[in-house]
């Protein structure tokens, strides 16, 4: 007799690792696409406009890519687009309270260490993201609706019917 084969097993990742993995390509792509975006625009039209225009630009962008791609959802339209906004909003709202902080707490920090602060802020700020894109913005649709009314505990429960040699007892 020979023995049985040795087949190595695939170990298996959660579903989230690759949703995380395909957020961070899309997004990251997206942001690498819109900071050329920018030089090319910035170039044409004030600053200011250019990064607005392109902010919204590629949050829709990446919002779509993200239902599609990321979180391989079926939800869509403006609301969609809209909560992904807030979400951007609230990410813009975290780095450059991290850099406000920073710059209060240091009056003249290095390149290196603005970088890495933000760098890090923006990294947290991901990482919140993607969790309100998946919990709150693409979650499915049972996901979303309320939670079944839980059932009433034993003792408030209706007794069960006396079956044939039971007897019930009053004290």
């Amino acid at each position: 007799m020979t023995a049985p084969a040795h087949r190595p097993t695939k170990r298996a990742t959660h579903p989230l690792v690759p949703a995380f993995v395909r957020f961070v390509v899309c997004g990251g792509g997206v942001g690498l696409a819109a900071s050329g975006a920018l030089v090319l625009l910035g170039e044409r039209v004030p600053l200011v406009l250019a990064n607005a225009v392109i902010t919204v630009a590629s949050t829709v962008v990446a919002t779509e890519l993200h239902s599609r791609i990321t979180f391989r959802s079926t939800h869509g339209g403006w609301r969609v687009h809209l909560r992904s906004g807030l979400t951007v909003a609230v990410s813009y709202v975290f780095t450059t309270g991290a850099l406000v902080v920073l710059h209060a707490v240091q009056e003249a920090p290095s390149a290196l260490v603005e970088q890495t602060v933000y760098l890090s802020a923006s990294a947290a700020a991901g990482v919140g993201r993607f969790a309100l894109l998946r919990l709150v913005v693409f979650a499915p649709p049972a996901a979303l609706s309320p939670a079944p009314a839980p059932s009433p505990p034993a003792a408030l429960s209706p007794a069960p019917a006396l079956a044939g040699r039971e007897m019930a007892v009053a004290a």
